[in-house]
């Protein structure tokens, strides 16, 4: 494989973009194509997209054709009609940040460590599991935690 293929798909996989089964891929277009390119999945995506919609393809031959399944092709679909292209880049699965640290566990947090600064994350999240039944993990109380001080050192 040529250093700029490597390249390239270094690069799809660090943006989630690399098609895991580009051998599964049947679309003439992307047999021996300079341009397209069967590991590329956003290309792959949008060019059965666009056969779907200008050429009224089906959806079982589209799927065919791209080695994708017809949920994959379906939800496609839909977050392209919602978003356009940007709707076919991955996005980042489950929560986007802790959300049991709302703003009163954080005081409460806050308060523990001023009273008690030996306590270390996991006599934290002990405290949080025995007197609010909340159970977090060490590391997340410490996330949390240094993320707040270095906010705290800013001037506003």
């Amino acid at each position: 494989m040529p250093p700029s293929q490597t390249k390239r798909l270094q690069a799809l996989r660090r943006s989630g973009t690399l098609n895991p089964w580009p051998e599964k891929v049947r679309h003439p277009l992307f047999a021996q194509s300079l341009f397209f390119d069967a590991h590329d999945l956003l290309q792959l995506k949008y060019e059965m997209l666009r056969a779907l919609r200008t050429e009224g393809c089906s959806i079982t031959q589209v799927a065919a054709d791209s080695g994708l399944s017809r949920p994959t092709i379906y939800q496609a679909q839909a977050s392209f009609a919602a978003a356009g292209l940007g709707g076919l880049l991955p996005h980042k699965r489950g929560p986007k940040h802790p959300h049991k640290l709302n703003s009163a566990v954080m005081e409460q947090l806050t308060r523990w460590c001023s009273a008690h600064p030996e306590w270390e994350a996991a006599e934290l999240a002990a405290q949080l599991k025995q007197r609010l039944r909340l159970t977090i993990h060490p590391r997340t109380i410490e996330k949390a935690l240094a993320a707040r001080a270095k906010r705290g050192r800013r001037k506003t």
